[in-house]
């Protein structure tokens, strides 16, 4: 990083011993070393693994989304004895959060968002780049899957560790965009515990019989 020293370390022994002068071209030189190093300091402030607040808001711009959400996402804070809406899961109601849901997306989830909306300005339109999209926001020990109903319709399943309040609210209002142009979305399927969905004559991470797989909670 440059110091002031660089400046004034170029000044001839003529004009080095004026103290005045030295004064002098120490505080015209400030503003110079000032500047460069706010400018080196822009790459890590809008980087998007670092910034917050309003440099994030800057880079969801630049993507193309916003960290506001046109329609409140209902049902998804805190709240003892709801299942669903437990620790780990429910949202924390912030004091200029409406009581009717959330309008302005926290940091973390808004950083996702903004992952998966990159990964969207670049997807080629298939099924398989729209599970890509959906893994980079719900990773770890939950799974994904598109099921291609071949009527201009997909039914989006979720298994695995169950989505928290918020990402679920996101996904079935549609904020996640991961859908080809003129189909639609019939049905959101999450299990209503852990683990994959019930079902016959399959036995994966996604879908298992008796003991294993369990009924799922459909959203459409």
């Amino acid at each position: 990083m440059a110091d002031i020293t660089d400046y004034t370390g170029k000044i001839t022994s003529r004009h080095s011993d004026k103290p005045k002068f030295m004064q002098m071209v120490e505080v015209v030189a400030q503003c110079y070393l000032d500047a460069a190093q706010v400018a080196a300091s822009l790459p890590v402030v809008f980087d998007l693994d670092k910034a917050a607040n309003a440099q994030l808001d800057n880079v969801g711009e630049w993507v193309g989304i916003s960290r506001n959400v046109d329609t409140p996402l209902s049902n998804v804070y805190f709240a003892l004895d709801t299942t669903g809406l437990g620790f780990d899961q429910g949202a924390w109601k912030g004091p200029f959060d409406p009581d009717t849901g959330i309008t302005s997306l926290d940091d973390e989830t808004y950083r996702t968002l903004i992952r998966a909306k990159i990964s969207a300005n670049r997807w080629d339109g298939t099924l398989g780049q729209s599970k890509a999209i959906l893994d980079l926001v719900f990773s770890g020990d939950t799974f994904m899957f598109i099921q291609d109903n071949q009527d201009m319709t997909i039914t989006i399943g979720v298994t695995g560790a169950h989505p928290s309040a918020l990402e679920l609210a996101l996904l079935t209002g549609g904020h996640i965009p991961i859908k080809p142009q003129s189909v639609g979305v019939n049905y959101y399927i999450v299990p209503t515990n852990d683990g994959p969905l019930f079902g016959f004559d399959v036995n994966n991470q996604y879908i298992a019989g008796f003991d294993q797989g369990s009924w799922g909670t459909v959203y459409s």
